[in-house]
């Protein structure tokens, strides 16, 4: 892309001279030689050295050339040779358009510091020293754009705190109460205080200052702010009319109309964000991410047909293509068109979508008892997409353990560990499936490879700790490993119920109780309940673990693993 360094301003010269012209302080150009007979007073122009005039002329001849580098160098070296506002401005320019941060934050501060009547100049430092965690100076250069009355970036200021320690937010909060009591009625120094508030997890507090300001009523991104706090104060509901009333006031404005329809979909309305979505394409017609986000909803509100339509224009618009391939697979398979389906799915590339759109094809040819033909569709995608080999063996063993055809699934993990031999995913399959076929040497042995390269490997401490406890009487061991998975990762349900059930078998009825509770609240897993039902059932709670399993069939009615316990405890598979 050939582009001159129009973001800088062309340099001026002037023959004879060897000058260089300022810009006027509000940003107006240099009067040209026609209009200077008019004035009173000849401008004044900053003389440079020969040196100097010669690398601004190399870094202007090297942005036409696109070696901003060269550009960004020259610029920022004389910035600070000369200390000119100008040729520091002009440095900033560069290096804030090609993200170089320290040259950025250098040139800021040297034309802050030469041109302290300009608020543009003022701001940019602000904002640099924020961005660099300077906090403390930053409120400083914003408090001198706050007296001359210029448009400040507190809202930046507080955003950029985000991922800093409490201590840091804690002070930059104290800068924004010093602030606050000079200029009170401040609307962007309010704004920027709430957003801070919010960071710092005080969400409450946040609403609470909106709501006592006048512009938060009117003006669009405090309004947006406080439909955020509302919903993540769970009051999403309060939060629809105050957007209603901000899309009456701004009919035109984009975000608030695009919040608004949102909100629509987290609380499940989704004809009505349908609505809005739709109106948002027909004013953006352009706006492809609108027309995908409307077909997603289309999507969720199970219009099918609908959204077969908004997907088959971003195909044709090229826009988000292998995602549109990937749900007009969706959608097709909803409609029971599985021919249309697996063809859309089949152009789907690689991208994010890549391997749902391959696993979904797998099932599809699974389920249609085409699983020749889904393992060689497979063979051609690994031989295909190298990258995804890993994933698309697993994709393959997955359906075919579904199936419970253990041994093709074996042969499939084999084959990929003849590739690919120490991968731990394929390592940890092939431990599940050794299981399922009672061979537990195997799974002990590919389970401790797992721990012996990553000790804290959550997955592998639970499988092989519950399977010790599950299938053997090493029940201290088992507990050593499923407490250690606990404490990586103390929510896993699946851990859970694995400590329960080596409760279970230690005779620890009541923790193990309370601890299968616990995850079948987390996770309605028909194993869980079939462990907690037995639990219950060996405490004398036959009557509770009956309704459990029951409930659990209902959902899960094919489930081997309730219909073994019931058969086990109760001498038949139904209740």
């Amino acid at each position: 892309m050939n582009r001159p360094l129009a973001l800088l301003t062309a340099l001026a010269l002037l023959g004879g001279c060897q000058t260089f012209a300022p810009s006027e302080p509000d940003g107006t150009p240099p009067v040209q030689e026609a209009d200077q007979k008019t004035q009173l007073e000849p401008s004044e122009y900053g003389s440079f050295s020969q040196e100097t005039l010669f690398a601004l002329l190399t870094a202007e001849l090297a942005g036409q050339r696109n070696r901003f580098d060269i550009a960004l160098g020259n610029y920022v070296q004389q910035a600070n040779a000369t200390g000119d506002a100008g040729v520091a401005e002009r440095a900033f320019r560069i290096a804030e358009y090609l993200g170089a941060e320290q040259a950025a934050l250098d040139s800021a501060l040297i034309w802050a510091e030469n041109a302290s009547g300009n608020i543009d100049a003022q701001r940019a430092a602000a904002v640099q020293l924020a961005r660099a965690g300077r906090y403390d100076e930053s409120m400083t250069f914003m408090e001198g754009v706050l007296q001359r009355q210029g448009d400040t970036h507190f809202d930046f200021l507080a955003l950029s705190a985000a991922e800093t320690d409490p201590d840091t937010r804690a002070g930059l909060l104290q800068g924004f109460d010093r602030l606050q009591s000079k200029y009170p009625d401040n609307s962007q120094l309010l704004f920027g205080k709430a957003i801070l508030l919010q960071q710092d997890g005080r969400a409450e507090e946040a609403l609470a200052l909106l709501e006592s300001q006048p512009s938060s009523q009117t003006e669009v991104s405090p309004l947006l702010l406080r439909a955020r706090l509302l919903q993540s104060l769970k009051r999403g509901d309060e939060a629809l009319p105050l957007l209603e009333k901000g899309i009456r006031q701004h009919p035109d404005d984009k975000r608030l109309r695009l919040t608004y329809a949102r909100l629509l979909v987290e609380q499940d309305r989704l004809d009505e964000a349908k609505g809005e979505f739709s109106t948002l394409v027909q004013e953006n017609p352009n706006d492809d991410d609108l027309r995908f986000s409307l077909a997603l909803v289309c999507l969720e509100a199970e219009a099918w047909e609908e959204a077969i339509v908004y997907l088959e224009e971003l195909v044709e618009r090229r826009s988000h293509v292998d995602a549109a391939h990937y749900n007009l697979g969706r959608a097709y398979e909803a409609l029971e068109d599985a021919d249309s389906a697996l063809q859309e799915y089949g152009l789907v590339g690689p991208s994010n979508d890549y391997l749902p759109a391959q696993q979904r094809q797998a099932e599809l040819l699974f389920a249609q008892q085409r699983g020749a033909e889904a393992s060689a569709r497979l063979a051609q995608a690994r031989e295909a997409q190298p990258d995804y080999a890993i994933q698309l063996y697993l994709i393959e063993a997955e359906a075919l353990s579904n199936r419970s055809q253990v041994e093709p699934a074996w042969a499939v993990i084999q084959q990929g560990l003849e590739q690919f031999p120490n991968d731990l995913n394929l390592l940890y399959t092939r431990a599940m499936l050794a299981e399922k076929r009672d061979d537990l040497g195997q799974l002990e042995s590919d389970l401790r490879f797992i721990l012996e390269r990553e000790p804290d490997h959550a997955m592998a401490l639970n499988a092989l700790g519950y399977t010790l406890a599950d299938r053997t009487t090493r029940y201290e061991e088992a507990r050593e490993l499923i407490e250690k998975a606990h404490q990586l990762s103390p929510d896993d349900p699946a851990i859970l119920d694995s400590l329960g059930w080596v409760n279970y078998r230690q005779g620890r009825l009541d923790e193990a109780e309370r601890l299968l509770r616990l995850a079948l609240e987390k996770f309605p897993d028909h194993e869980v309940a079939a462990h907690l039902g037995e639990v219950l059932w060996a405490q004398g709670k036959q009557r509770e673990a009956r309704r459990i399993w029951r409930d659990a069939l209902a959902e899960t009615p094919d489930s081997s693993i309730l219909r073994g316990t019931l058969l086990r405890l109760t001498g038949s598979e139904t209740l």
